[in-house]
């Protein structure tokens, strides 16, 4: 057969819409940081197109770019997770078949699924739930009678008490106070019996209680250490190829690369699905996009349509692996020029500096690029003492920051910080037009442990986060606006203006929670603080240059 002739992979999709015209990127898509290609833009119009036709619970879909053997162009689909049936037929499968009945790992899921059955009739059994009711109800009748024995024994301490006094002087004294005092003691001894009657009475019935519990408990943990070693064989069993045909199995994978264990659901993110299925029908990738379909998440932001760079725990271990042997973009922040990035002074004296920090500008160094803040300002004072950086900006936000430049000032202004006393503004701009002009939001965040440095809103283990705001102008869908941050935790404006439960409209240039520009439209305006030396309130104010 002539390679022309050879047909297509079954997930293979041919563009609907002409792309004759379109470039081919020079290298392929760097995923952790990136601007979807126009070819990447269009498959995933196509593929919008189509899931708009069913209805999504809200998830992370997936287009790849490729090159057949014989020259066409086209692209695969996928979507992360592994559970989803999806109207949509032509998404590349799971790397490991989980359809297939005869699987170690459907046969151990049936395992597991019979003990949780035996858990949940024992948890709900006639025998269990009699047991806690007697169990109640023996507590009761023990506390009632107690109660009363107690109520008759104080009772008659009064009334002996009283007989004690009236018979003080008579011919019966000794005699009367031998009989109270033998009274007094048959009351306590009855007490006594009593309260070991009923402590008897209790651990026998929660003894069988115990009993049905350690049955319980048993097979928690059967079900456990099958489940962990059924993880263990599934982690194994999923070989992932790279551009060279290298293969290694997630648990390989995340050794080699941080020793670790894989995360839950390891390699069924679209990214890894869509590289696999390429490389085993020998298809070329050429570019890589990922966007959010669907309803928003109650704890992250994502919105529909807008494009994701692949997480972090999960796929970046993966990834490393997988996209050997492609030639791939550099990551967008190694390449930001930062030699221009100079801070401006607004204020000085000999304790305090006050700044005016560029956007793309570090506070402090990073892992891969020193220049700094600190590390200016310290070449501009090296005699200044102490840690100099007081407060933090984001990388990609600018505006006015406080360096002290004595240990003396440090502590002082770091006790203003924790104590909230130092009053900040920001301005920023908004895609979007905003229903009220103002208003409180109250979503208490944390880190995304999968997926760092994104933040998560979240009740139950999330830090207060609270943030007062006001539209100051909105022309042609863009909305100026002042935020007033009561808490300072990590992206809190960030997250407070894109979170659907917050503002739902993400700051214009906000890559994380928002779509990429050419800058994060978010600038420090105002900050108010005590002098540490003489205690004057100073406000400075920077005008943002946007």
């Amino acid at each position: 057969m002539h390679n022309s002739d050879k047909p297509l992979p079954k997930y293979f999709i041919k563009f609907n819409s002409p792309i004759n015209t379109i470039p081919l990127p020079e290298q392929f898509t760097f995923p952790f940081n990136y601007q979807p290609h126009k070819l990447c833009l269009i498959a995933a119009k196509e593929l919008q197109k189509n899931l708009s036709k069913t209805k999504s619970k809200g998830k992370m879909y997936g287009v790849l770019v490729v090159k057949s053997s014989n020259d066409i162009i086209g692209y695969l689909a996928a979507f992360s997770g592994n559970n989803s049936k999806e109207s949509f037929p032509n998404f590349v499968p799971s790397v490991f078949n989980f359809s297939d009945k005869e699987s170690f790992y459907r046969k151990g899921e049936a395992e597991l699924d019979n003990i949780s059955v035996e858990i949940k009739t024992l948890e709900n059994s006639k025998q269990l739930l009699e047991i806690v009711n007697k169990i109640k109800e023996t507590k009761e009748r023990a506390a009632t009678e107690l109660d009363q024995l107690k109520k008759e024994l104080k009772t008659s301490k009064v009334e002996r008490a009283n007989l004690r006094k009236t018979h003080n002087d008579s011919n019966q004294k000794e005699a009367v106070f031998k009989e109270l005092e033998n009274q007094s003691k048959r009351q306590k001894s009855i007490l006594n019996q009593q309260k070991k009657f009923w402590k008897l009475e209790l651990e026998n019935v929660e003894s069988v209680y115990a009993n049905l519990q350690i049955e319980i408990t048993d097979l928690k943990t059967e079900r456990k250490t099958k489940s962990a070693k059924l993880q263990q064989q599934l982690f194994s069993s999923y070989n992932l190829l790279n551009a060279k045909q290298e293969a290694k199995n997630l648990l390989s994978i995340f050794s080699d690369y941080n020793n670790t264990i894989p995360p839950a659901a390891a390699g069924e993110c679209a990214a890894p699905k869509l590289l696999q299925y390429a490389f085993k029908n020998e298809l070329q990738p050429i570019a890589l996009a990922e966007f959010w379909w669907g309803p928003s998440p109650m704890s992250a932001v994502r919105k529909q349509g807008y494009f994701y760079s692949a997480c972090q725990s999960k796929c970046k271990p993966v990834l490393s692996h997988m996209l050997k042997g492609l030639h791939i973009e550099q990551n967008p922040l190694n390449q930001v020029d930062t030699t221009a990035k100079i801070f401006e002074k607004v204020f000085e004296d000999i304790h305090i500096l006050v700044i005016n920090k560029p956007f793309g500008l570090l506070s402090v160094p990073g892992k891969t690029n020193n220049d700094s803040v600190y590390n200016q300002v310290k070449c501009a004072y090296p005699n200044a003492s102490g840690p100099l950086i007081v407060h933090r900006l984001d990388m990609a936000t600018s505006g006015l920051m406080i360096i002290a430049k004595t240990k003396e000032a440090h502590s002082v202004l770091q006790k203003q910080f924790a104590k909230r006393t130092v009053k900040k503004q920001y301005v920023a701009l908004l895609k979007g037009k905003l229903i009220k002009d103002k208003g409180t939001i109250n979503l208490p965040l944390r880190v995304d442990l999968d997926d760092r440095p994104r933040q998560l809103v979240c009740e139950t283990h999330g830090k207060p986060a609270l943030t007062k705001w006001k539209t100051l102008s909105c022309e042609n869908g863009i909305t100026r606006i002042q935020f007033i941050p009561i808490t300072g935790r990590t992206h809190q404006l960030r997250v407070h203006a894109a979170h659907k439960d917050g503002l739902n409209c993400a700051i214009i240039g906000d890559e994380l929670y928002g779509e990429k520009a050419d800058r994060l439209y978010l600038h420090a305006e105002s900050i108010e603080i005590q002098h540490p030396e003489s205690g004057e309130t100073l406000c400075f104010t920077k005008k943002a240059e946007f």
